[in-house]
Order: structure tokens, then C-alpha cells, then sequence
């Protein structure tokens, strides 16, 4: 397997993870069929999602695979009064990442990261280490500390 920067930088912090490869199909990119490819429950495979705020500019989402991103907690987390969703075309340029391997560790620049609360639930999460079909397994603690992030409820209905 690949090791990519995000790996890089777990080991630079001195980070335990684990890589895993998951088959990767084209036509359905989506975490919830990463989280079946995986074997895992698709409630610890959390997809990174890019948004923007009207006051903070470029944000990451971390949530469960098959949630929908509650866009005003969101906005209330981070300080915006507004949060909308980067028009996918624009995703790579401001990430360096493509769809399916969107990493919150990383990026082109350092945005804010904010990980659904449910993270903490459990002993490891699967992220995206950066490339399709690769997830990084890491303790949720880790993840914050690596992406200096804050747990925060933002998902709809939870």
C-alpha cells in the first residue's frame, strides 16, 4: 500500500495508525460502499466533506458514512452565520484531493476540521488517508490532535 501524506504526517506526530485497502468502485464512491469493501460498520467510516463559510472561508467535515451533514450546526460551530457545500469542481483545487479520497489530513492549506461527536464512541474510526480505496484507522483523539480539530454534533436528526 501507498503511503501518503497524511500517513506521513501521523508518524511525524509519532500518531499509531493502521492502512487499509478497500476496492474502490468508480460508479459509487460513496463511504457507506468503502465502509462494505472494508468489512466495517459504516458508522466508523467517516467520509470529509468541504464547505464554506460566509465569515471563515474553506471548512472540513468529518461525518459518519450514509449522514447528511447538518449544514447550520455546522455554522454555528465554526462561527459562520452561513455554511454551503464546495461545488465539487472546485474540491480539488483547494484540497490537492479528488472525490472518494478526500482526506481531512493534508490539504493544499490548513482548514478547520470539525468531526461528528459520534467519533468519539468508538476505540478507532476509519478516514480517508488521501487516495481512493486507502482509509487510514486511527483512535479519534488522534485524529483531532493530527487535523486540530473539534468534536461537534453535525449531523441531521441525530
Amino acid at each position: 500500500m501507498k503511503k501518503t501524506n497524511a500517513a506521513r504526517l501521523l508518524e511525524s506526530l509519532g500518531i499509531v495508525y493502521s492502512l487499509h485497502e478497500g476496492k474502490v468502485d468508480i460508479h459509487d464512491l460513496s463511504a457507506e460502499t468503502m465502509a462494505k469493501s472494508l468489512g466495517e460498520d459504516p458508522r466508523r467510516v467517516f467520509k470529509t466533506l468541504v464547505t464554506r463559510g460566509d465569515k471563515t472561508g474553506v471548512l472540513m467535515a468529518c461525518i459518519p458514512a450514509g449522514e447528511e451533514l447538518d449544514l447550520k450546526a455546522l455554522a454555528a460551530h465554526s462561527g459562520n452565520k452561513h455554511v454551503e457545500m464546495v461545488p465539487l469542481k472546485e474540491v480539488q483545487g483547494l484540497t490537492g484531493y479528488i472525490r472518494g479520497g478526500c482526506s481531512p489530513l493534508c490539504a493544499k492549506k490548513k482548514y478547520p476540521v470539525f468531526i461528528h461527536e459520534s467519533a468519539r464512541d468508538y476505540s478507532t474510526i476509519f478516514i480517508s488517508a488521501g487516495l481512493r480505496g486507502l482509509q487510514l484507522e486511527l483512535a479519534p483523539e488522534d485524529l483531532r490532535k493530527a487535523a486540530s480539530a473539534l468534536f461537534c454534533p453535525l449531523i441531521r436528526n441525530a
